[in-house]
C-alpha cells in the first residue's frame, strides 16, 4: 500500500509545517495534496495528521511513517546517486563562480553534501565579483555560475534554483520600520548600503530604483552581509537583501525588514551552465542537492517554474 511518493509527501509536510507550503514544494495544488493524504489514510485505516494545527502535528501512526521515511528515502537517494555515477562515470570537474555575495550561506553546505556523494568530481569555487563570469563559462574556465541576472545566450542554459524576495533592512527605530512597504521615492532619501559591485549588478537598482527614475541619497559599500546589517542596525543607512539572508538578524531583532513596493520585488536565482551540460549526472545531482538543502534551511523562498 505504501509508495515512495507517500513517504516523500509526509516528510515534505513535516519540513514545510503546513499543507499549503508542502503543496508548493511538491508542485501540486493544496486540494490534490489533501486528496492524496486522505487516500493514504483510507488505505491504512488510520489518521496521519492532526488537522487545523500549525505547524502540522502528526498522529502516532503518522510519526511511525515519518520514521520510516527518514530511514528509507536517504537510502533510496544514495542508491540512485550510485547508479548515476556508475552510468555516467564517477569523475569530472565542477568549477563554480557565484555572482551574489549572500549565496555563501547556502552554497557551502550544498558543496559539502555534494562532496560526500561525488568524491571524484573536482570542485572549485570562486567569487565572480571582479570579472565577467559568463565569458569564463563559455570559454570552459568555469562549469557553473550562480546568478540572479540571466543574460540570454544560445550556448548557456539557466537552471532555476529558487525564487526569493528582495527586502529592505532598516533600523528598528527608523521611521520606515513601521511601514508595510517603501516606495522608490522614499528610498531616494536614504543612504543605501550595498555590496561593492557595479550598480547594474544590484537588483535594488535594476528592479526597483531605475524603473522609477530614482537613486538613493547616498551610497556606501560593505563586503559582507553581517557588516551591512551592523551598519543598518546603527542607523547608518538601509540595505536591500534577500529575505532568507536576514532571517537570523530579524530573529535577534537587530533590524526590521520592509517590502520594496506594494507587490514586493521577487527574483529568481539560477545556476547557469553550458548548453548540454545540464544533462551531466553530477551537475543534475548538484542542483538537486542545492535545492533540497535550500528548501529545508532557508526561510521565505519559493519554487521557481521551469523558466524561472
Amino acid at each position: 500500500m505504501l509508495e515512495l511518493r507517500h513517504l516523500t509527501t509526509l516528510l515534505t509536510i513535516e519540513e514545510a509545517g503546513s499543507l499549503v507550503e508542502a503543496a508548493e514544494r511538491l508542485h501540486v495544488t493544496q486540494s490534490a495534496l489533501s486528496h492524496q493524504l486522505k487516500d493514504l489514510e483510507h488505505r491504512l485505516d488510520a489518521a496521519l495528521i492532526v488537522r487545523r494545527t500549525r505547524p502540522i502535528r502528526f498522529t502516532t501512526a503518522g510519526l511511525r511513517l515519518l520514521e520510516l521515511a527518514r530511514d528509507v528515502l536517504p537510502r533510496v537517494k544514495r542508491t540512485e546517486t550510485e547508479l548515476k555515477r556508475l552510468a555516467a562515470g564517477q569523475s569530472g570537474r565542477l568549477h563554480l563562480a557565484i555572482d551574489c555575495h549572500s549565496c555563501f550561506q547556502w552554497l557551502m553546505p550544498a558543496l559539502d553534501r555534494f562532496r560526500e556523494t561525488w568524491p571524484e568530481v573536482e570542485l572549485d569555487l570562486s567569487a565572480a565579483f571582479g570579472f565577467a563570469p559568463l565569458p569564463a563559462l563559455l570559454r570552459g574556465d568555469l562549469d557553473m555560475v550562480i546568478t540572479s541576472d540571466p543574460v540570454q545566450q544560445e550556448a548557456v542554459r539557466y537552471l532555476p534554483l529558487f525564487r526569493y524576495e528582495l527586502v529592505l533592512a532598516v533600523a528598528t527605530g527608523s521611521a520606515l520600520a513601521g511601514q508595510r512597504f517603501v516606495s522608490p521615492e522614499q528610498l531616494a532619501t536614504q543612504t543605501l548600503i550595498a555590496y561593492p559591485v557595479e550598480r547594474q549588478r544590484l537588483d535594488v537598482f535594476t528592479a526597483f530604483l531605475d524603473p522609477a527614475g530614482q537613486q538613493p541619497q547616498g551610497l556606501r559599500t560593505a563586503e559582507l552581509t553581517p557588516m551591512m546589517v551592523q551598519l543598518v542596525a546603527a542607523g547608518r543607512g538601509v540595505a536591500a537583501l534577500p529575505n532568507w539572508a536576514l532571517t537570523e538578524y530579524l530573529a535577534l531583532k537587530l533590524v526590521k525588514a520592509v517590502r520594496l513596493g506594494e507587490g514586493g520585488v521577487w527574483r529568481t536565482l539560477y545556476a547557469a551552465v553550458r548548453e548540454g551540460d545540464h544533462q551531466v549526472a553530477f551537475i543534475q545531482e548538484f542542483i538537486d542537492t542545492a535545492q533540497t538543502l535550500c528548501f529545508k534551511n532557508l526561510s521565505g523562498i519559493k519554487r521557481a517554474g521551469k523558466d524561472g
